[in-house]
């Protein structure tokens, strides 16, 4: 595996519904944060998503339930899989975003683990007010992380595009994994483009991702730079 700091990246290519057992059973502290296929026939490359929707409920339960987890999906399908899962999250963020679609906003829900929001620090909102300069003049650049996240989607014209269809945005993926505890080994079992894995390398969290399409497989070790013996089947 890749040490680097004591840091871990590793990639897998394969089905996750098989990989994540043994992964889980043989991972330090492990935590599941995933941006799932949300099952809205979307123009994946070789993945098919669209199932029945009882089946795909029961698909996200099965995964989400392996270990403390982080969801982030549309909010309806969020309650669904927590109510499939027989529990509520901890603690859940709104992540809004502004697009030309009807959806504008997904829910990130927080399953076992409870995010620590004072550990990412924003800028002020009202930094002329007279005791945010004050802060300000103390060394105090900031405020702790609110539970409401306006963050642009990653357009096709942004440098950081790759030819993954739907890439997250780092700031969300490094919002999240910010406020998880320091000693967790993040696990991304619908990997896509990596972005889970580069927050996870820039703020020196362990990190396994799992991806059945070889191509973003490939896009995600380019992002990464993982290594040849750092790449599983």
């Amino acid at each position: 595996m890749l040490k680097v700091v004591g840091l871990m990246i590793k990639i897998y290519c394969g089905d996750s519904y098989a990989l994540l057992p043994s992964i889980i059973t043989n991972c330090k502290n492990p935590v599941i944060v995933s941006d799932p296929p949300f099952n809205i026939n979307y123009h994946y490359r070789t993945f098919k998503d669209k199932i029945p929707h009882e089946e795909y409920i029961e698909k996200m339960k099965y995964v989400f339930s392996m270990c403390p987890s982080v969801i982030i999906n549309y909010p309806e399908t969020t309650y669904e899989i927590a109510i499939a899962m027989g529990k509520p999250p901890v603690k859940v963020v709104s992540w809004v975003y502004n697009s030309n679609t009807a959806k504008q906003h997904r829910d990130i829900a927080f399953f076992d683990i409870k995010p620590d929001f004072r550990k990412v620090i924003q800028p002020y909102k009202n930094p002329n007010d007279k005791r945010i300069k004050e802060r300000i003049a103390r060394g105090i650049l900031g405020g702790r992380l609110y539970d409401w996240w306006n963050v642009n989607q990653v357009k096709n014209v942004s440098k950081a595009k790759t030819t993954h269809p739907c890439q997250m945005p780092l700031e969300v993926m490094k919002n999240i994994v910010g406020i998880l505890p320091d000693n967790v080994t993040i696990i991304d079992p619908f990997m896509g483009s990596g972005t889970t894995g580069k927050a996870c390398k820039e703020l020196n969290k362990d990190f396994i991702g799992i991806d059945i399409d070889e191509t973003y497989c490939k896009i995600a070790e380019n992002r990464l730079q993982v290594k040849e013996n750092d790449i599983g089947g």
